[in-house]
């Protein structure tokens, strides 16, 4: 059951919410499906993890895309982490009349989707679930399957900007720490 708030409050102010909103940095990924015309790709960075058991993760489409109707048709799509070289690659999906798929190695995931051959990782997703959400649609998928691919620092968007990110700084002469293990690294 969905709750819808009867709050009477104004809404907020659009670029006043987007300005907030740009302050709050995001990981960057492609979500990519084979159609019977050919790959299909966006870029997101409306993406999370919703749920381990079962293995959910969740995405924002505009309703306006003129792509997520391609991918939603097909019922599945891979999501690509993608790294600080892959600025270059967002640029070119943000271009509607351009060919997206050009220029750039890519490799196929097992469920048959195109995902960039130095990608970060990626996800073979399967469509639960699509609920409209304003002027986008809030979509929920289960993983089927994944791999780690690459060992490079995450592409992060942040105040309207692709950014990298900078090297953490040790606040003491202790040596580095692996976070999970508390083994030095």
């Amino acid at each position: 059951m969905t709750q819808q708030s009867t709050s009477a409050h104004r809404p907020l102010d659009r670029r006043l919410f987007r300005d907030v909103l740009g302050r709050f940095a995001t990981g960057v990924v492609l979500i990519t499906t084979r159609t019977e015309d050919g790959p299909a790709g966006m870029v997101v960075n409306s993406f999370t993890s919703v749920s381990l058991d079962p293995p959910l993760v969740a995405f924002c489409a505009a309703r306006t895309s003129t792509t997520w109707p391609r991918i939603r048709a097909t019922g599945d799509f891979a999501v690509s982490i993608l790294g600080e070289g892959h600025v270059d690659l967002c640029r070119r999906f943000g271009v509607r009349a351009a060919d997206r798929f050009a220029g750039r190695g890519w490799t196929s995931t097992p469920a048959g989707h195109p995902v960039p051959a130095d990608g970060l990782g990626w996800l073979d997703c399967a469509i639960t679930v699509v609920h409209p959400a304003g002027d986008h649609e809030l979509i929920i998928a289960s993983t089927i399957d994944g791999a780690p691919t690459g060992p490079a620092d995450p592409l992060v968007f942040h105040g309207s900007r692709f950014r990298v990110l900078a090297p953490e700084k040790p606040t003491s002469t202790e040596p580095m720490t692996h976070r999970r293990t508390g083994r030095p690294s």
